[in-house]
């Protein structure tokens, strides 16, 4: 490798790091935005949790109320709702995913609903049924309503006998996890329900405390619940994309840092072969000097 190839490499990876840098910067204002919008979410979706647990629990008619959310359904498939991302560059926030999903999922009796097209395409390439596509939406909390409504339409029909969401749970921004999250049915309110009569028949002579509950348990707890499946959808997506701009801007990190150190052993080495030209250089002017003197 000579000096000028050398030169040319320096600036090249030059450009590159100034590229990285900047993605690196706009990935972390990203990542602040997305983060605060996980976290904030998340003590509405448990207060919500509480109050599901708390009228399962104490309503004197909730064995009598028989919504489709609390049980299973015939169907022999799942439905898998998978929330990856549109753009790549994200270290492992992909790879993590998509190997335990390969590990827990069965692709013969699974169908997907993709938000995101890099798992759009990895559910293509697996051969798996892709049922809906909501990766051109964005934002995609904007189509939770619309996943929503594709549930309901798939899961109350009698195909499928549960769902499961599939995402990065965001913990930290140097942490992600992948997660399998059963969404239907809901299965701890039904065991809260059982649990609840069988405590009411063991122990008659017990105070029970009940909710006054107008119109109905049954009016009441159906939108709640349904809402609740709607937070469970947009936490999934929030925290997806608080992992994802997490993972980018490390990922563009060490990417910066891995071409500082670049830059800095191609430039020793630009120094070794200018010191060997220089040298060489030297070492004809004394030749010449000598010869000349000679003669």
């Amino acid at each position: 490798m000579n000096f000028r190839q050398v030169r040319k490499k320096i600036k090249t990876v030059q450009n590159v790091k100034k590229i990285t840098n900047a993605m690196q910067m706009v990935s972390a204002v990203k990542m602040k935005k997305a983060q605060k919008e996980a976290l904030a979410g998340r003590e509405y979706r448990l207060m919500l949790d509480r109050i599901l647990k708390r009228i399962v629990t104490k309503a004197s008619d909730i064995k009598d109320v028989n919504i489709p959310w609390m049980h299973e359904q015939e169907g022999n498939r799942t439905l898998y709702v998978l929330v990856t991302s549109n753009k790549g560059l994200c270290g492992s926030f992909h790879t993590y995913l998509f190997k335990h999903l390969l590990d827990n999922v069965k692709s013969e009796t699974s169908d997907f609903i993709c938000v995101g097209q890099k798992g759009a395409e990895f559910v293509t390439r697996l051969g798996s049924k892709v049922v809906a596509d909501f990766s051109s939406q964005q934002p995609f909390a904007n189509s939770i309503s619309s996943i929503f409504s594709v549930i309901e339409e798939k899961y109350l029909s009698g195909g499928y006998g549960n769902v499961v969401l599939i995402y990065n749970q965001f913990i930290s921004s140097f942490k992600n996890v992948p997660t399998l999250e059963p969404l239907l049915p809901i299965v701890e309110l039904t065991a809260l329900a059982e649990e609840e009569t069988t405590k009411q028949v063991a122990d008659s002579s017990a105070i029970s405390t009940d909710y006054l509950i107008e119109p109905s348990v049954d009016e009441l707890l159906r939108p709640l619940i349904e809402d609740y499946i709607r937070e469970k959808l947009r936490s999934a997506i929030s925290d997806s994309e608080a992992a994802e701009h997490s993972a980018r801007m490390m990922a563009m990190k060490n990417a910066t840092d891995n071409a500082g150190e670049v830059i800095y052993s191609l430039t020793l080495l630009r120094n070794k072969i200018r010191q060997a030209q220089i040298t060489g250089e030297l070492l004809d002017m004394i030749a010449a000097k000598e010869s000349s003197s000679v003669s």
